[in-house]
């Protein structure tokens, strides 16, 4: 009786919670929401009533609220029932759990449909040509996963805030540029000074703040960030100001240049010109600098340095008094993550072919740190699925024709992007506060019992 009386004061409590969070968004959608300005048949402005629009939204957030509330229920009760880890009496096992092997499943999944994009595109479109649209989407969205896995570095592993990530981008793109431009150097020789220039960057960066955490260190680096873009802007002689640099030359194979002559790719591999193939190459280029960051980042982690980083994330005192240096660690987490940037700069800029600070504001360093932060941090699969989700989920709501007939003809996903970036924040917060993939493998693990010395332990095996 009495557990039925407080199921039903339980239910009640939730039922008020669910109403209170729909009176709350009828309040913001009242002023921002109900009424929509239409062009009159006069030339002037009419108002437009939406109030079904208003209540299927107020309804929506009912349902979702009170759906997050029973969940969270029924997850704390079965708490409740299960003993806690403290109290277990037999030995943890130290292989990958099931959720570590499907991430290891994901990230060969992703790698398999990235190789195999441009083929699919063509076949499914007829030629390259008509499969363009996939394959600058792919580029695209390999272009922020690498981004993703070298502020994981920063971030996930050595638990520093960079809001100023995409400083070190701009350095990488702005490297090529002048390089290319100015000295006549081919992408193959600026690509490593692209990243050495934005790994010193780095750690001119990392000197002023060792001795900063938390907000103060996000401060810092949102700091530098903004001063880079106006050094850009204002240092017009080099930079090119607010013009910025065009006619970057183009990557070549190796060499080879992507022309229609004797001497260009097409002729040599007797092929038919195609301006596809210069595409395709930048596809696989991009995929293979995006793996090469994956792999440098896997095979770090279990480096001593890549320990020390996630010793640094989890207690920074402690990593002090285990004879740590949190200097040098600090500095290799800044400079690598920055090296990364500065490669994924110098293909944006052959990519483009023109750059301006513009592209190089605040908005894509948050952008970057939202995939990190809804992947899981230090989980390369996590910030893989998490790049494509926040790339490519706009394009594909993009190609959704049913959404114009809800929303109207002049629907467009993008320019609701940043609300589906807050929600997808504000979602993840509530329901995975630790990203899509929580769960990382361990950097070292006993994959079997051995047996120990008896000067250990006083029964002599383990």
């Amino acid at each position: 009786m009495a557990a039925a009386t407080r199921g039903a004061d339980g239910l009640t409590g939730i039922l008020k919670d669910a109403a209170i969070y729909a009176l709350g968004a009828f309040a913001l959608c009242v002023p921002v929401v109900s009424f929509r300005t239409d062009a009159g048949p006069t030339g002037g402005l009419e108002l437009t009533p939406r109030w079904i629009l208003v209540a299927g939204l107020c309804a929506a957030i009912f349902l979702a609220r009170l759906a997050q509330r029973l969940v969270l229920m029924r997850r704390d009760a079965r708490r409740a029932l299960r003993p806690s880890r403290s109290q277990a009496t037999e030995a943890v096992a130290g292989m990958p759990n099931a959720g570590q092997r499907v991430s290891m499943l994901a990230l060969w999944l992703f790698i398999g449909v990235a190789l195999t994009l441009p083929v699919v595109a063509a076949l499914a479109s007829g030629s390259l040509g008509e499969g363009r649209y996939w394959i600058d989407l792919g580029i695209l969205i390999l272009t922020y996963v690498m981004l993703g896995w070298g502020l994981n570095i920063v971030v996930g592993l050595a638990g520093l805030l960079d809001l100023g990530y995409v400083a070190f981008y701009a350095v990488g793109a702005y490297s090529y540029a002048l390089l290319s431009t100015t000295f006549g150097l081919s992408f193959w020789i600026c690509l490593p000074l692209a990243g050495l220039f934005a790994a010193l960057w780095g750690m001119l960066l990392g000197f002023p703040v060792l001795r900063l955490r938390g907000d103060y260190l996000a401060i810092v680096t949102l700091a530098f960030g903004e001063i880079i873009r106006l050094v850009l802007i204002n240092w017009v002689d080099v930079t090119g100001g607010g013009a910025g640099i065009s006619s970057i030359p183009r990557a070549t194979f190796f060499g080879i240049p992507f022309t229609a002559g004797e001497d260009g790719f097409a002729a040599r591999f007797g092929l038919t010109f195609d301006s596809m193939h210069r595409v395709v190459f930048l596809y696989y280029l991009i995929l293979a600098l995006a793996l090469i960051t994956n792999v440098v980042t896997l095979r770090l982690r279990r480096l001593p340095i890549g320990r020390a980083w996630e010793a640094l994330r989890e207690d920074e005192i402690a990593c002090r008094s285990l004879g740590i240096n949190t200097t040098t660690t600090k500095l290799t987490a800044f400079a690598l993550g920055a090296a990364f940037g500065g490669f994924a700069g110098s293909f944006f800029a052959v990519r483009q072919g023109f750059i301006s600070p513009e592209s190089f504001n605040f908005l894509e360093s948050a952008i970057i740190l939202a995939i990190v932060v809804l992947g899981g941090m230090g989980s390369q699969v996590g910030v893989a699925i998490a790049a494509v989700a926040m790339v490519g989920g706009p394009e594909m709501l993009r190609n959704l024709g049913f959404l114009k007939s809800v929303f109207g003809q002049g629907f467009d996903p993008n320019e609701y992007r940043l609300l589906l970036f807050g929600l997808a924040m504000v979602a993840m917060m509530v329901w995975r506060p630790r990203g899509l993939i929580s769960e990382r493998t361990p950097s070292v693990a006993l994959g079997e019992r051995r047996a120990i010395s008896g000067a250990h332990v006083s029964e002599g095996h383990g």
